[in-house]
């Protein structure tokens, strides 16, 4: 009875806090880490919304994305390859986020204030009158430069800083087998994060509506949010630092300083060898393809539902208010659906687990598309008897979608996508990973953002290009599916079937010579875990 009892308290240990005691000192800081990585990834996405789309309208976003937000994509993308190629990664780290924190602190002390002598209105409103409607987008852009500066440097944060720095440094200290425990646990930081964060902007407007006047009241809130971003930036460099005095120096990770040791000696790729390197690679370009259909897919769905929120909620502080109530929920959806990562790896393998998000995303989205194309045909009363409007319904199921599909994404996408680059050769991982994630997620919201455009300059309305928007919507997705059944058989191939339990009779028996081959694969990583606590 007793050793029933140790056992079960062993399973739920397993599943709650899947972590070594030795692998404390590594995992706990890295985890404040991305908790404050995150915690920044939130508001700052919250903020630029709320700013752009309540300054310009949903319409702009489609044209940051192009004509600002991919350039910069790509210059920040060869600016970090320039960086790896001289610094040790722990200097990149701090020149990055020291970069970012600089601009933030510029925008809340100069350019802010400042807006209303740095915004040329009287420029944009002599060429709304003059240019096509369909230019309107453009424009705003141009009037609210400041604003526009502040939604690509929150953008940037999230590829940059969250998945570059951050998971790039996450896959060299981390071994496959680490992977399927660790990640899942940094995944709970993610989604505290998101918790923690959607809960502020609510929190901010109770305060300034306690404490300022009317016309005051967005500006403090925006000031007091900037402030939290910066704190959090500093003190994501403080943790750094620690972890690299206090931890990389350990005996147990000289196999890692000397791999870096040995990548410093070695040539590195430039940037156009490093596309190159990308385009030459069927492994690579699979792991883009999922990239580019998550967000491709959801720049598609996000700026149909902002466009319907706007109408809902016109005011800066009741909007971002709503999102952050919504990141709060995804954040709780997201930290229950963390918990079975490990189970639904061993279980269903990495192919299938990978398939989740797509699949979610393709019913959620097509219920969402549904209902705008379809809402005419659907009786008043019904309307009536729920209490509420076809507007609002529409943007509470582009909520669920919303949230949902990002529980999903930060659960089970990124888990999947990161255990992905750890077969590959670190320089192969390093400079394909910057590629992907940093210009591949653009060239996806970017994909986006050239359908809006084209529609726009047709139809009049955002609302009036939905049917359209939808089939290139379908389309991604399957597309997206496809790569992820073709990067299944690759990874299989590559890990040994570690993660692939298409045979369970088989892999059982092969348990040992799946371990060896994952060790064989990871000679840069550090030594290998304990197969008990």
């Amino acid at each position: 009875m007793f050793h029933s009892l140790s056992s079960s308290l062993a399973r739920i240990r397993a599943l709650i806090w899947p972590i070594y005691a030795h692998e404390h000192k590594k995992l706990v800081p890295m985890f404040v880490m991305l908790f404050l990585i995150c915690i920044n990834y939130t508001l700052l996405k919250n903020m630029k919304d709320a700013l752009n789309v309540t300054a310009s309208g949903a319409e702009v976003i489609p044209y940051i994305k192009l004509w600002v937000m991919f350039p910069s994509a790509v210059i920040a993308t060869f600016a970090f390859t320039k960086l790896a190629s001289h610094y040790s990664h722990e200097k990149v780290f701090y020149i990055t986020i020291s970069f970012f924190l600089g601009f933030y602190l510029l925008f809340i002390a100069v350019l802010y204030p400042l807006r209303e002598h740095l915004h040329p209105y009287v420029m944009a409103d002599y060429l709304e009158v003059t240019l096509p409607l369909g230019f309107k987008g453009i424009i705003a852009l141009f009037r609210n430069w400041t604003f526009t500066c502040f939604y690509v440097f929150s953008e940037l944060w999230s590829c940059m800083v969250l998945t570059v720095l951050f998971w790039g440094f996450a896959n060299e200290v981390t071994k496959l087998e680490e992977a399927k425990r660790c990640y899942s646990f940094f995944n709970v930081a993610s989604n505290f994060a998101s918790i923690i964060a959607g809960i502020i902007p609510t929190a901010c407007v109770y305060f300034v509506r306690a404490n300022f006047t009317e016309a005051r009241q967005d500006d403090a809130s925006l000031t007091i949010q900037t402030v939290l971003v910066l704190i959090c930036g500093v003190a994501t460099m403080f943790t750094f630092r620690w972890l690299n005095v206090n931890v990389l120096n350990g005996p147990e990770f000289d196999e890692f300083h000397q791999t870096k040791l040995k990548m410093k000696k070695k040539k590195r790729l430039s940037i156009r060898e490093s596309f190159a390197l990308l385009s030459g690679s069927r492994y690579l370009i699979c792991i883009a393809i999922l990239v580019l259909g998550y967000n491709l897919g959801m720049n598609l769905l996000e700026v149909m539902w902002k466009n319907e929120m706007f109408l809902l909620y016109p005011s800066r502080s009741d909007f971002n208010s709503y999102i952050g109530k919504l990141t709060s929920i995804n954040g709780m959806l997201a930290m229950m659906v963390t918990l079975f990562i490990p189970k639904l790896l061993d279980r269903f393998g990495w192919t299938r687990t990978a398939l989740i998000t797509p699949v979610v995303m393709c019913i959620t989205g097509g219920l969402f598309f549904g209902l705008i194309l379809y809402q005419q045909w659907l009786p008043v009363s019904l309307f009536t008897i729920l209490g509420t409007t076809p507007l609002a319904v529409i943007v509470y199921l582009g909520a669920f979608q919303n949230t949902t599909c990002k529980a999903f994404k930060f659960c089970l996408f990124d888990t999947t996508k990161e255990m992905a680059f750890i077969p590959l050769d670190n320089d192969v991982k390093l400079k394909g990973k910057a590629a992907i994630d940093g210009v591949g997620s653009r060239l996806g919201k970017t994909g986006g953002s050239v359908a809006y455009q084209g529609l726009l300059m047709i139809f009049p309305t955002l609302t009036a290009c939905a049917p359209y928007v939808a089939t290139v919507f379908f389309f991604v997705i399957c597309l997206w599916i496809y790569a992820v059944r073709a990067l299944g058989v690759m990874f299989r191939e590559k890990t040994g079937s570690a993660l692939e339990p298409e045979d369970h009779d088989a892999e059982n028996s092969q348990e040992s010579s799946t371990l060896t081959a994952s060790r064989d694969i990871h000679v840069d990583s550090p030594s290998p875990v304990p197969s008990s606590p």
